[in-house]
């Protein structure tokens, strides 16, 4: 029914197990949901219809435009949803003969057998947030053939019927291995547009006068929106997983790219509330705004929402600048603190900034000043339990080290943890796709000590929510990275056989208490 939804795709799923009903926990309603599903339909018989041919650019961008809207907080208009499904079937050319009308119907995957399920949810929400970086790198410019086909060739398992789990596990694997090189692809586009980053501290004073606040992922769009704000009078702050960009030389060097506003992206209806600007969305980790500040919401890309002023691919942010210039800013500076009354926070330990420090990093290691590394990430979010992340930081020991990326940071990144040997304690790496910065870490360390990744003294310690956290994890478990904590919760769409597989296969565990854990991964 049209009115009904089901939706697991996400950690703060209903009751641990699917959003039903009117609305998920999210805020997306059934209508939007079941738009979703028309849409990712459309998708796998798109990629069903183009087997054994080579997808068009055109083909290529729809692809990833359709799997990067169904990630979670992303597209809440199911207009603009219906609109892109129809894109991707005027791309079709039937020869699959897959129906993708059948609006407001379950998806068939939702109905399969509960291990067949599990896995191809793997597959399709690992594809929905590589999907993400893809995209990110695509507006730089910088593309993968091999990248862009696995899109197609990944869809085509999640809508084969007769698949089992000896077909779709050596996919599941497949996820991780690609996802590795679309996290390279988007490195490689990051830093080539904007220069390696470097460790910044940041401000989380916003300063009087006239300000915008930028939110999401998208290094491009915030870029853009510097050089029509330059000479305005317009100061610009970065939210959430933007706040890595200051990092980056050539956006640092904007002098109106002033701090970072907020904390954590599920207190966004909070914090923008009284916010006298608007605020750009230009990716995920968004929630829905409360009408009483709609009307200084715009969002571009693939964002949507009912009623928000949309800024299309002209990027002509007009709008947003005249909102500024309306709303006047604040009065005076105003002073504000991270989660634990920190009013600053530092970012840029990209892997490039601690590899050039990788002799140090290796001497401190061999004196015994650095026990131990944990690398503490992934993403934040409302469900109670995530606690812990913090508990778990304030808790590791003054002879370790601390590497953190993604939105889960948010939960203690203002902490001061000292140094160890003129080395900061804790160390912010970026964005989520700077996992990859975090691998090439572990790497170079493994190389140094001549040892495998599983043999260094480092932990991970990962907090989950969407997608993109998926597609990471399966990087994580392709490279065979062992002993993986995991929390708050375990994913939904995981079938029992399928996790004690990872269990059995990887030694995944999910967290328990800060104090067995830290005991346990010191021992």
């Amino acid at each position: 029914m049209a009115n009904e939804m089901f939706c697991f795709q996400c950690e703060q799923t209903a009751g641990c197990a699917g959003c039903t009903g009117r609305a998920g926990v999210c805020g997306k309603t059934a209508a939007v949901a079941n738009a979703q599903d028309d849409l990712t339909r459309a998708l796998i018989g798109l990629s069903l219809d183009l087997a054994g041919q080579t997808p068009s650019d055109e083909q290529r961008r729809v692809m990833l435009e359709g799997l990067f809207t169904t990630v979670t907080n992303v597209s809440f208009d199911g207009v603009s949803v219906a609109a892109l499904t129809s894109r991707v079937n005027a791309l079709r050319t039937g020869a699959s003969g897959t129906d993708c009308a059948a609006s407001g119907e379950p998806l068939r995957l939702w109905t399969e057998d509960e291990d067949v399920r599990s896995l191809k949810s793997l597959i399709l929400f690992g594809l929905r947030g590589m999907a993400a970086y893809a995209y990110h790198a695509r507006m730089l410019g910088y593309l993968d053939e091999q990248v862009d086909a696995f899109f197609f060739e990944g869809l085509r398992a999640v809508g084969d019927r007769e698949a089992g789990m000896e077909e779709l596990l050596p996919v599941v694997m497949k996820v991780g291995e690609i996802n590795l090189k679309c996290m390279a692809l988007l490195d490689r586009a990051n830093t080539g547009s904007y220069g390696v980053p470097t460790p910044t501290t940041v401000p989380l004073t916003v300063e009087k006068g006239p300000f915008i606040v930028v939110t999401g992922h998208d290094l491009k769009d915030l870029e853009l929106l510097l050089e029509q704000t330059r000479d305005k009078g317009i100061h610009v702050y970065t939210h959430g997983e933007m706040l890595p960009a200051h990092a980056y030389p050539r956006l640092h060097a904007y002098p109106h790219l002033k701090g970072n506003f907020g904390t954590a992206w599920q207190n966004q209806q909070k914090e923008f509330a009284d916010l006298p600007a608007p605020i750009l969305f230009t990716t995920n980790c968004l929630m829905p705004p409360k009408p009483s500040y709609a009307d200084r919401v715009f969002t571009t890309e693939v964002v949507a929402f009912p009623d928000v002023v949309h800024i299309g691919e002209d990027k002509d942010f007009t709008p947003v600048i005249e909102k500024a210039l309306a709303l006047g800013g604040y009065p005076t500076d105003q002073v504000f603190t991270g989660i634990n009354g920190g009013t600053q926070v530092v970012t840029g330990f990209s892997h490039g900034a601690i590899l050039s420090l990788a002799d140090q990093v290796v001497e401190a290691v061999k004196s015994g000043a650095i026990r131990h590394f944990f690398l503490v990430a992934g993403c934040d979010g409302a469900k109670p339990g995530r606690n812990y992340y913090t508990d778990f930081v304030r808790q590791t020991p003054p002879d370790t080290v601390v590497l953190t990326l993604a939105c889960g940071k948010y939960r203690f990144n203002d902490l001061d943890l000292g140094s160890i040997g003129g080395l900061p304690r804790l160390m912010d790496m970026g964005q989520c796709n700077d996992a990859y910065g975090a691998i090439q870490v572990a790497v170079a360390l493994a190389d140094a000590f001549g040892c495998g990744v599983n043999d260094l003294p480092l932990s991970y310690v990962l907090s989950w929510y969407e997608q993109k956290a998926v597609c990471i994890l399966l990087t994580l478990l392709h490279l065979g990275i062992r002993n993986i904590r995991l929390g708050p919760s375990l994913p939904a769409f995981l079938s029992p056989n399928v996790l004690n597989y990872l269990v059995e296969q990887f030694g995944i565990a999910p967290i328990t208490t800060p104090e067995a854990d830290l005991n346990t991964l010191l021992s």
